[in-house]
């Protein structure tokens, strides 16, 4: 393996994020092309649900050994090797994806290689960071995810008009590999993790399931999850569909432009969510962020009767109150594990919070279809129904009564 470069902790997370930026480039490829895929191949909603759902299916299905395994291997190896095959299969899907179970196939062999690099990437970078930076470096690092995403619709948008779909794959598979040489460089060797000789078991999982605090976080991340990817498969759908409604599209505004903007927005915002929780109370902002966002999708789906510029505001709005918790839950999950129990316990909040992240796209697909497919009466379902689902969040809060972090000031 490469010798890592010794880096300032600054920089070591910086880097760490323009890593998992470039990574994140194939998370919205098809989101951004839903709505060609889905003539293309003649698909209905549910179908074209299915395809996003199955980039997260591969992710859920891998991430609880893989996280788990960072415990007892080093980080480091996991994240390499999975980069690589996660530009392997961009590459595939871009060459040999032709319809429906094709496209099946190569979106949740994405999904696999992100398990094996996004929380092992932040546990590699918690390895080499003191407790006192570990909740905002969890911000940063989380919050990049969302640019990534952000640049993701952008990238996409720009590729395919002058390349063809096919081409944003390929990029996203060139971008893999260049996060592959930034990590090779940058980040150190694993430290010394818990006894290699004991093998890995299920009383891992149940150490983690039975942590109060751990399991609030990480139940109200799925359900963050939920939300957060159901609209971002859904956001340019929805926009074309309200700029086709109300005539009034931006020939500038473009929903693709939209779905950057409210993607950039994560940064900043989980950062702020996160600082927030440092002064006020972790439990009490992610309550509050959690109501504000389900209110948000109690309305958003109506918009799209009125006017285009108001449905892309309302998604902006949406893009900053749907991801002012994650860095909030994540941190919270992360910061209340049991020692010698890291890997596990992010293994457990990934894989759970993206069971939330499958089903969000596929029930915002169905409840389309039984709004009778694209229509206000289908989307005002798709996007209530997500709004019940985050408002499960506050009651675990309130129900569970997580702690809070150490450096927390309330």
């Amino acid at each position: 393996m490469v010798m890592a470069v010794r880096l300032p902790t600054t920089v070591l997370i910086a880097l760490m994020c323009l890593a998992q930026i470039l990574l994140s480039l194939s998370t919205s490829i098809y989101a951004t092309l839903l709505p060609d895929y889905r003539s293309l191949w003649q698909l209905n909603n549910t179908e074209a649900g299915w395809i996003s759902a199955m980039l997260f299916a591969g992710y859920t299905v891998t991430v609880p050994i893989l996280v788990t395994l960072t415990d007892r291997m080093d980080p480091k190896r996991i994240y390499l090797a999975c980069a690589a095959f996660g530009a392997v299969a961009n590459f595939g899907f871009a060459f040999f994806a032709q319809g429906l179970w094709s496209a099946l196939f190569f979106h949740a062999m994405i999904g696999i290689g992100l398990s094996g690099t996004y929380m092992p990437g932040l546990k590699g970078l918690s390895d080499h960071i003191e407790d006192r930076y570990l909740s905002r470096a969890t911000a940063f690092y989380t919050s990049s995810f969302g640019v990534g995403t952000g640049l993701s619709y952008a990238f996409t948008g720009v590729v395919a008009d002058f390349f063809g779909p096919a081409a944003a794959f390929v990029g996203a598979g060139i971008a893999s590999f260049i996060s592959v040489i930034i990590v090779a460089v940058v980040l150190p060797a694993g430290k010394a993790h818990t006894d290699t000789s004991i093998p890995w078991s299920w009383g891992d999982l149940k150490k983690v399931v039975r942590n109060r605090s751990s399991m609030a976080y990480t139940l109200c991340y799925a359900f963050h999850n939920w939300e957060l990817f159901g609209l971002r498969t859904w956001v340019v759908a929805f926009l074309i569909y309200s700029g086709q409604n109300t005539g009034g599209a931006s020939s500038w505004f473009t929903p693709i432009l939209v779905a950057t903007l409210f993607n950039f927005t994560g940064m900043p915002t989980s950062v702020m969510g996160n600082e927030m929780a440092i002064r006020f109370g972790r439990r009490k902002v992610a309550f509050i962020a959690m109501t504000l966002s389900a209110l948000v999708c109690f309305v958003a789906g109506f918009t799209s009767m009125i006017s285009y510029t108001l449905a892309a505001i309302i998604s902006i709005i949406h893009g900053v109150t749907v991801i002012s918790e994650s860095s909030v839950v994540t941190a919270g999950a992360i910061g209340n594990s049991v020692k010698g129990y890291k890997g596990a316990t992010m293994a457990v909040h990934s894989t759970l919070g993206f069971v939330g992240a499958i089903m969000g796209p596929l029930a915002f697909g169905w409840m389309l279809d039984l709004g009778g497919g694209e229509s206000t009466l289908g989307f005002v379902l798709a996007f209530g129904h997500m709004g019940l689902i985050i408002l499960l969040g506050p009651l675990v809060l309130w129900w569970l009564k997580p702690d809070g972090l150490r450096e927390d000031k309330a």
